[in-house]
Parts: C-alpha cells; sequence; structure tokens
C-alpha cells in the first residue's frame, strides 16, 4: 500500500488497507481493523466510529513499514508486536507460537477442572512458549502456582515479560528444559507441544513463518505428546488430571496410547467449535 504523501482520513485508510490485504489474508477487514488500532492505539471500535478523524503523515509512514512487512509474509501478530488470548493481551514474537483460538478449549477445561478441585493449586504448562496458557490460569485462579517449561530460553523470556505484564510473576516459575523437570510433582498438567506432523508441516503457510521448533511434531506428529505421556504418571499427584492439545487427525492414536499408559484413568477426547478432535483428556 503506497503512501502518496497526502493525508487522508481512517475510513479511507481502512478501505485501503482492506484492498490491499484481500489477496494476502483470509481476514482483511478484520486485520486492517486491528492494524489502524495498533497505529491509533485506539480500540477497534473507535476506529470504526471516527472514520473522519484525519491521519497525520508520520502514521500514514508507519501504516507503510507495517503493510511491508506483511507483504514481505510476516503473520500479522507479530508485526503489531502482541495478539490476544481468552480476552488477556499477550506479547509475541518470532520466538513463539501465536495463541490461537482453539487452544482457548484446554484453558476452558483446566479451569472448571480448578474451580472443581480447589485444593488443587500446583500446576505445570509444558512447553509454555508465549505464556499465555499458563498465564491466563494465573490470572483466573488467584491462588494457583505454576511451573512453566520450555526448551526455548528466547521463547521463556517472553513468558516472563508477559507473567510480568499481568502481574502473576510472583506465582510463576519459569524453567528451560526438555519436559517435565526433575522430581517435580503436580495436580494438573497442560501441554500445547509441536503436533503437527513433519510432511504435513511443510506444505503448510505457517512453515517458516513461526518457530518450527514449535509446530514440528515428527513423523507422525505425536513424538513429543508420546514422551511426555510416558513420563506423566512420575509427575501427577493422585486424583491429578492431564490436559494436551492434539492435531485432528491424531486422536485415535493418542487415546489408545493414553489408555495403554493410564489403564484405569477417566480418558476422553473433545472437540474444538469446528468439530474437528483437538483435547486429550486424562483424570487419574
Amino acid at each position: 500500500m503506497t503512501n502518496n504523501g497526502t493525508g487522508q482520513s481512517v475510513g479511507e485508510t481502512l478501505n485501503k488497507l482492506v484492498s490491499h490485504l484481500e489477496t494476502k489474508s483470509e481476514t482483511p477487514d478484520l486485520d486492517s481493523q486491528a492494524l489502524l488500532a495498533n497505529l491509533l492505539e485506539k480500540p477497534t471500535s473507535w476506529v470504526l466510529a471516527h472514520p473522519e478523524h484525519p491521519l497525520s503523515h508520520q502514521k500514514l509512514n508507519i501504516l507503510e513499514k507495517y503493510t511491508s512487512k506483511l507483504d514481505a509474509g510476516e503473520p500479522l501478530p507479530y508485526v503489531l508486536g502482541h495478539w490476544e488470548f481468552f480476552g488477556l493481551e499477550f506479547e509475541v514474537t518470532p520466538d513463539v507460537l501465536i495463541p490461537r483460538p482453539e487452544t482457548e478449549l484446554l484453558v476452558e477445561r483446566a479451569l472448571v477442572w480448578l474451580h472443581a478441585n480447589p485444593d488443587c493449586r500446583r500446576v505445570a504448562d509444558i512447553g509454555t512458549g508465549s505464556g499465555c496458557i499458563c498465564i491466563t490460569l494465573a490470572v483466573n485462579i488467584p491462588d494457583l502456582v505454576m511451573e512453566a517449561t520450555d526448551v526455548s530460553a528466547a521463547a521463556l523470556k517472553v513468558a516472563r515479560r508477559n507473567a510480568s505484564r499481568h502481574k502473576v510473576s510472583g506465582r510463576m516459575e519459569f524453567t528451560c528444559g526438555d519436559l517435565f523437570s526433575p522430581d517435580s510433582a503436580y495436580n494438573l498438567v497442560v501441554a500445547n507441544l509441536p503436533y503437527i506432523p513433519t510432511g504435513k508441516l511443510h506444505q503448510l503457510p505457517v512453515y517458516g513463518r513461526e518457530p518450527t521448533m514449535a509446530l514440528d511434531g515428527g513423523l507422525d506428529g505425536m513424538e513429543l505428546i508420546r514422551r511426555l505421556l510416558v513420563e506423566a504418571p512420575a509427575h501427577l499427584l493422585p486424583g491429578g488430571m492431564l490436559l494436551i492439545e492434539i492435531e485432528a487427525t491424531e486422536g485415535l492414536a493418542a487415546l489408545s496410547l493414553a489408555s495403554d499408559i493410564f489403564p484405569k484413568a477417566r480418558i476422553q477426547l473433545l472437540r474444538d467449535l469446528s468439530g474437528h478432535d483437538r483435547l486429550l483428556e486424562i483424570q487419574i
């Protein structure tokens, strides 16, 4: 989107942005509104309610830089530097996976279980990334104590900043490591690990745009999930719960493996709003 050097209104700019993004985005209207709201440091509702508001040349020049990044293939959340999840705003960088709406199902189920089990407050978030899952849980459950692990030190830096932003740092422990911390034990374990099969990932638009380490689940997409399930019995306290987000095609395989490892547990697959298998729930 070229800036011709003349000032223009919010409404005119919004229309130009939508036209520019139509071939680059599945949601050009929403993306355009998000860009302008970020640029003007106003809510989206304000942008829509003030189409006559003039934009300065400085703002238009910044917007030009935004659109250049989008044209180069950079995802919108990385351009903005933040994204919403479960009604909260999180910093996102290319070091972390962009939070997605389907992951809110995991948070919803965790909150239901935590409210029903008020004495169970020791929770682990395995593969925390931006920290959106554990921080959302901590914000909603004031006495929750969380440990969040990730193999990426860069991701943990983002998660720590997000914990500080939402004022839950005092109840969060961030650990750089592979899956569980040694000798740890939890009432609840939540995990959104890499689960896209390698071959499938290489064919998806997301490949190369978000961190491969956070997406690649190995040959069948179950590499890390399999390891987590095998290790989990040594780290779950009696009566505990395990919630794992999965790829839609992995439901039966995950269910079978969980049944072998937890033969006495109550195990179920939950579907997301699109009707896809999305969450493996294990109550021991």
